[in-house]
C-alpha cells in the first residue's frame, strides 16, 4: 500500500466549521458535488489536507480517515482476512475513485480510496 492519506471530520454544520478553519487559514481545494451545497470539502494548509463532510443523522462517527491505496479491492481483502470488520465493501464513487470502508482496532472508519482508470 502506498498513498497519502488525511482525517475527515464529520460534522452537522459544515459550512460553520469550513468558516472556522477558514478563520484559520485553511482553503477549500474541492468540494463535492462541485454544483449547489457540498455535502464533503477538503481543506488545505500549510501541506496539510482535512476533509469535512456532512453528517447524516445515521451516522455515529465524528471522525474517520481517509487513506489512497495501490488497489483498494486487495487493500480491502487483506485488511478483512486479517479481522478488520467491514463498514463498506470496494465501490466506485461518482466523483471518479475506488472506494471501501473498514474499522481499526480501536472501532475508527478508515476509508481506502484509489483513483479509476477513467481519471488517470
Amino acid at each position: 500500500m502506498s498513498g497519502d492519506g488525511f482525517p475527515i471530520l464529520s460534522v452537522e454544520d459544515l459550512e460553520s466549521v469550513v468558516a472556522f478553519y477558514g478563520r484559520l487559514g485553511y482553503v477549500t481545494t474541492y468540494a463535492f458535488p462541485p454544483e449547489g451545497t457540498p455535502g464533503f470539502v477538503t481543506l488545505e494548509r500549510d501541506g496539510s489536507t482535512l476533509g469535512i463532510a456532512r453528517r447524516s443523522g445515521a451516522e455515529a462517527h465524528r471522525f474517520s480517515y481517509w487513506v489512497y491505496v495501490d488497489d483498494v479491492d486487495a487493500a480491502f481483502s487483506a485488511l478483512v482476512a486479517d479481522g478488520a470488520p467491514v463498514v463498506a465493501e470496494p465501490r466506485t464513487e461518482p466523483w471518479g475513485e475506488r472506494v471501501a470502508s473498514v474499522r481499526d482496532p480501536d472501532g475508527n472508519i478508515v476509508h481506502l480510496g484509489a483513483p479509476t482508470e477513467a481519471t488517470n
